[in-house]
């Protein structure tokens, strides 16, 4: 999980078409627990619930298209994410209140032939376990820089790989990148996407203003910051799974809600290493209740 979230987080959106994106998401409570292999303890009396409040904005600036050619497309994508974790009966510093990331992204999607092209971004953010931005340190910042190569496989199917370079450990680092868009279309549906984050939805269009989904969700988000003078990193991240009802309100607005279970939460601190992700023990909350709601406005 920790490895996902660092390579996902460098990665911008790539549709052509503009949209704006809101979403609260509520993980209930449940126990803390710690594991190492496939054993785990409950750490004293500590537990946990969440909110996450998410917004993103996708906006292509400049966008050509040549016969029989896929688009070549400059844009920008923003995303913002606020953390609020509401810790108990915790006897140690285990575990941050909050966290806010914001970052920025500008990406240049290009097609090279008719099976292959091109997807590069550039940006920086900032991860940090203060609201407050007066507070936040250059510690804090992640740049990032990505370039893909993305085989069009099927007209339904793109597969992309590459690498991507930034400063999550403290000093740039080339990690892989991922790219993965799959849709199927009709009365049914399936689309998984392996954008910002994972993503699979199975799709039941119930009428003209109603879609029923299944689906599964991978996201998280991260914080950087000093203790005892030393470089941390916290990192929650998370896997989500339920059932979807999805509003349309005419051709461009959705409104998705949700309900099901996160099956994983981790949530822990770490030395801002690489060696960090090789660790083999883990802190997480157990399954808890989920609930999500947003919306999507398409322009």
């Amino acid at each position: 999980m920790k490895k996902l979230l660092i390579i996902i987080l460098v990665i911008s959106y790539s549709d052509v078409m503009a949209q704006i994106t809101l979403k609260t998401e509520y993980f209930g409570k449940s126990s803390y627990r710690v594991g190492k292999n496939d054993d785990s303890n409950k750490v004293g009396n500590s537990e946990g619930s969440a909110l996450v409040y998410q917004a993103g904005i996708n906006l292509p600036i400049s966008v050509k298209q040549e016969l029989d050619k896929k688009p070549t497309v400059w844009g920008v994508a923003a995303q913002a994410a606020h953390v609020s974790l509401d810790n108990r009966n915790f006897t140690e510093d285990l575990v941050l209140d909050e966290i806010t990331n914001v970052s920025l992204n500008i990406y240049h999607l290009r097609p090279l032939n008719e099976k292959w092209s091109m997807m590069a971004s550039l940006g920086a953010g900032i991860f940090s376990s203060e609201s407050n931005f007066s507070q936040i340190s250059s510690s804090t910042v992640l740049g990032n820089v990505a370039a893909l190569f993305i085989h069009h496989l099927k007209p339904n199917l793109d597969l992309g790989i590459g690498l991507a370079f930034n400063n999550s450990f403290g000093y740039p680092m080339a990690f892989p990148a991922l790219y993965l868009k799959w849709a199927k279309e009709g009365k049914y549906s399936l689309n998984v996407s392996l954008l910002q984050g994972l993503d699979v939805s199975v799709k039941y269009e119930l009428n003209k203003l109603i879609n029923i989904n299944y689906i599964i969700g991978v996201d998280g988000q991260a914080a950087f910051f000093e203790e005892d003078n030393q470089d941390k990193m916290f990192t929650h991240q998370y896997i989500v799974t339920g059932i979807q009802p999805e509003i349309k309100l005419g051709k461009n607005v959705t409104i998705p809600f949700t309900a099901g279970i996160n099956t994983m939460r981790t949530a822990q601190k770490d030395d801002r290493k690489l060696e960090s992700m090789f660790r083999e023990t883990y802190y997480y909350f157990q399954v808890s209740p989920y609930f999500s709601a947003g919306i999507n406005y398409n322009f």
